[in-house]
């Protein structure tokens, strides 16, 4: 973990903490991005899932009003055209367009190729799609559809973007990787690792039980990763502005944010568990073929 103290005194950093005020459950994303706006302004931020009427399409239209930069993923050009349509009529807001395919481990790779060759820096990534609740499937990997798309191709774009992440980093910013989850991470008593990082059994399959599983590795690779390199935060459904730029959670590393706030007694046991979070590591450096190193 990469701490970041004020460049003038701890005192100053703390005052200007105290200033910011309260985001809770009636707060809007687009006043958490306005309360939060000096944090915002000047940063490029990748966000994923930005389909209209998407979290991640809400969250990129309010951040791009203060922010340098918005890149909006997706593995629909046509969808991301609409979306960055309805983004830009705002006009001062700065919009670019990823193609990527998260169920893909090859389309990852070559999507986070074109990011690292943008010649801006990368201040924040934003972990927000999913995959439908639905029937089981395949990829062209051979892996289960619903777990790749939820976790294993965000862990590999992930991997490959950190290190932009890292480089990006200041004295008054610390770079962040936001994760998203839900509270479904906690309908499982205990967590099957087999579920997440074994081999797809059409036998076996339960949609729900399997969206769970990939809540929780979200909870967990947001856990691992701050003990590894940067600050990763993983939160509930929506409040993603606040995982990414609150200056409040600079010195809490892999926090679980609900409604603005940390609120790591609403984890579940199993996704606090660090035996978990390394064998999960472990074992999805395996499936992706490639160490996680920075």
């Amino acid at each position: 973990m990469i701490l970041i103290l004020d460049p003038h005194s701890n005192q100053a950093l703390i005052s200007k903490v105290m200033l910011l005020p309260t985001i809770s459950s009636s707060t809007t994303g687009e006043e958490a991005a306005t309360v939060l706006a000096g944090e915002i302004q000047g940063k490029n931020v990748l966000i994923t899932g930005t389909s209209m009427g998407s979290i991640g399409f809400e969250t990129a239209r309010v951040i791009s009003k203060h922010a340098n930069l918005v890149i909006i993923a997706g593995y629909s050009p046509e969808r991301l055209k609409l979306s960055e349509d309805a983004i830009k009529e705002n006009p001062s807001a700065s919009i670019r367009s990823l193609v990527v395919d998260l169920s893909s481990l090859g389309a990852v790779r070559k999507a986070a190729a074109e990011v690292n060759a943008y010649p801006e820096p990368l201040h924040a990534l934003i972990n927000n799609a999913a995959a439908p609740i639905g029937p089981f499937k395949l990829t062209v990997d051979n892996l289960e559809s619903q777990t790749t798309t939820d976790f294993i191709g965000p862990f590999l774009f992930t991997k490959l973007l950190t290190p932009k992440l890292l480089a990006a980093g200041t004295a008054s910013y610390v770079s962040r990787a936001v994760s998203l989850s839900s509270t479904g991470h906690s309908l499982i008593s205990t967590l099957d690792l087999n579920t997440i990082v074994g081999k797809p059994d059409q036998a076996t399959y339960h949609p729900f039980n399997v969206y769970s599983h990939a809540k929780a590795a979200n909870t967990l690779l947001a856990i691992e990763l701050s003990k590894r390199s940067d600050v990763t935060l993983t939160c509930c459904l929506d409040r993603t502005v606040v995982a990414a730029f609150d200056r409040r959670l600079n010195d809490k590393p892999g926090a679980y944010l609900s409604n603005g706030a940390e609120a790591n007694n609403e984890r579940a046991a199993h996704s606090l568990d660090p035996a978990n979070g390394e064998k999960l590591w472990t074992q999805t450096e395996q499936i992706i073929g490639e160490k996680f190193t920075f």
